[in-house]
């Protein structure tokens, strides 16, 4: 991992590697004053998952979920030519460590609820893995910008709430990637 990357021209250093998804690598980044993500597209293949182009599916999603009302971190920059984003970096723990941690609240499920209620009706679906939702100051916050037309299949109740508690289905994903 280099320690410095660019976005346009503007130089982050790399405090650390927040996380691996199935399109890019998350860092957190400064510019010396204030922390961000910085994702970098990689081209690894995903046998689950087909990809066009990544850069572009980012801005469209983005716009996507703003437009229907879901809190997520604000797209700063895109560097096209680098396949780098930088996004507002939300501290607090994912819902995925509190879960771990025996901290999950209850009531960040009905948040989540409610941001299907918002998605159902643009008909959309997003990723609910809890690795994708942050806490802070008691809200919860979409963090990945992965969007796709809805499916019953892969709704927040068919899916998604298998892995917002201790469930078999949880603890399967745990002890597979320790």
């Amino acid at each position: 991992m280099e320690d410095r990357m660019h976005v346009n021209g503007k130089e982050y250093t790399i405090l650390k590697l927040l996380g691996k998804g199935k399109g890019g690598y998350s860092y957190l980044a400064t510019d010396g004053t204030k922390k961000y993500v910085l994702k970098q597209i990689h081209h690894e293949p995903c046998d689950y998952y087909q990809f066009g182009n990544k850069i572009e599916a980012e801005i469209c999603d983005y716009n996507r979920l703003k437009k229907i009302g879901i809190r997520i971190p604000l797209m700063i920059d895109v560097d096209t030519e680098n396949e780098r984003i930088l996004k507002e970096f939300i501290d607090g723990h994912t819902i995925y460590e509190l879960i771990l941690q025996d901290r999950m609240n209850t009531a960040y499920i009905g948040q989540v609820q409610d941001m299907c209620a918002l998605l159902y009706e643009a008909n959309t679906n997003i990723d609910y893995f809890p690795t994708n939702f942050v806490v802070q100051d008691e809200d919860i916050y979409y963090i990945d910008f992965e969007c796709n037309d809805y499916m019953d299949e892969w709704n927040f109740e068919n899916w998604g709430i298998k892995y917002w508690s201790k469930t078999p289905e949880f603890l399967q994903y745990v002890k597979e990637h320790p």
